[in-house]
């Protein structure tokens, strides 16, 4: 009988857990391949929503948990963390000895894991290689790249970008985003999730995700400030969803909770359930903030974004965006026209999403399982 290859998969935020979790079903329910998975960053942190609940919820058997999460708010203390987990995560690979290590993104735990692996001479797959995001996320992404052997892209675009950094087309598989193959199955009854949030369907809504950006760490209070003068001004009922705990991402948390106290149309929450969080989309109005999920989730929903300053500057794109600056006027004006703009919202409704292809996963799941580990394959 042949033995099952096995493939550890690393998660460490519940954003790219969102997307990875098609992979993984398909991985479990493969009878070549055998999963482990590696739990890692926000998952483990009550001040982020402790969503290592989420993952058990959805019955997948955790290998690892590298509980290595910064405390504070600095960039020295993310370095640390960094450092941390490549020491943790190569402790669980030992463990594991798996035939593959798969990581998706520019996640910081990403990047300790492929060094990791790296140097354990454990083949390396990278989901969502290749595109372009501000900070220092675009180059994690980009080194995670040059560290993995094989490259599982959304787009041609990307596909473009890596054969310009040097890799072999081989290696390289256009397959789309694979978290939109499951958003059907995920949407809740959009009056159950309207009654949970508070939201009434004929108001606006406004669903708010602002993450820090690390090269502007000791502006991200100013930023979130912005961003919240505006949605105050307009008055409208906002859900935000916590930031993420790269540097300056605690400071905004601060700001927020100081804002959710004085004005009751704010909500603020750590963490929401990604098939609740799906439906928000569904719902709300107009998305605002720095996420991916506003460039690769929004143009599903037809779902018109503002997008606030660098964090996505460059990013490949549906035309359900708006570029704004850090600016409480042009944050303001942006949200109108996404809201109010019949010509904007007409023009969101025919928006195209780059980033969807038939079967991502289940593209991603037959190369893990046919792809030949050879010593020129690992050799790059």
């Amino acid at each position: 009988m042949e033995m099952k290859r096995k493939i550890a998969v690393l998660t460490g935020t519940r954003a790219e857990y969102g997307l990875l979790k098609p992979i993984l079903k398909r991985i479990v329910k493969s009878p070549r391949l055998e999963l482990h998975l590696i739990v890692a960053g926000m998952h483990l942190s009550e001040e982020f929503g402790y969503t290592l609940q989420e993952i058990e919820k959805d019955g997948f058997k955790i290998d690892a948990k590298i509980d290595t999460l910064n405390k504070g708010d600095s960039g020295a203390e993310m370095a640390e963390y960094i450092g941390r987990s490549v020491i943790e995560i190569a402790k669980s690979l030992i463990q594991i000895k798996p035939d593959i290590f798969l990581v998706l993104g520019d996640r910081s735990e990403a990047l300790a894991g492929a060094i990791a692996a790296s140097c354990m001479n454990i083949l390396i797959a990278h989901v969502h290689g290749g595109e372009i995001s501000g900070s220092v996320d675009e180059s994690f992404r980009h080194a995670i790249t040059k560290f993995a052997h094989l490259h599982f892209v959304a787009t041609e675009k990307s596909r473009k970008k890596i054969l310009m950094m040097g890799e072999d087309p081989s290696r390289i598989f256009v397959v789309g985003a694979p978290g939109l193959e499951d958003i059907p199955s995920k949407i809740v009854n959009s009056k159950t999730v309207a009654e949970k949030y508070g939201l009434n369907i004929k108001e606006p809504k406004i669903l708010v995700v602002q993450h820090p950006v690390v090269t502007e760490a000791e502006e991200s209070e100013k930023q979130i400030k912005e961003t919240l003068d505006a949605i105050v001004e307009l008055g409208f009922k906002t859900i935000i969803v916590y930031p993420n705990a790269d540097a300056g991402g605690r400071r905004m948390i601060k700001i927020i909770e100081r804002y959710k106290k004085n004005y009751e149309f704010i909500e603020a929450f750590r963490n929401i359930p990604r098939n609740e969080y799906l439906s928000l989309m569904s719902i709300v109005d107009v998305m605002v903030g720095n996420s991916s999920s506003g460039i690769i989730e929004a143009p599903y929903f037809k779902l018109p974004v503002v997008n606030i300053g660098t964090r996505q500057k460059g990013r490949e794109r549906a035309e359900n965006v708006i570029d704004v600056r850090y600016d409480k006027e042009e944050i303001k004006k942006a949200i109108k026209k996404a809201i109010f703009d019949e010509e904007f919202r007409e023009k969101v409704k025919k928006c195209r999403n780059p980033y969807y292809k038939k079967d991502s996963a289940k593209k991603i799941v037959e190369t893990l399982e046919k792809i030949k580990i050879t010593k020129e394959l690992l050799q790059k």
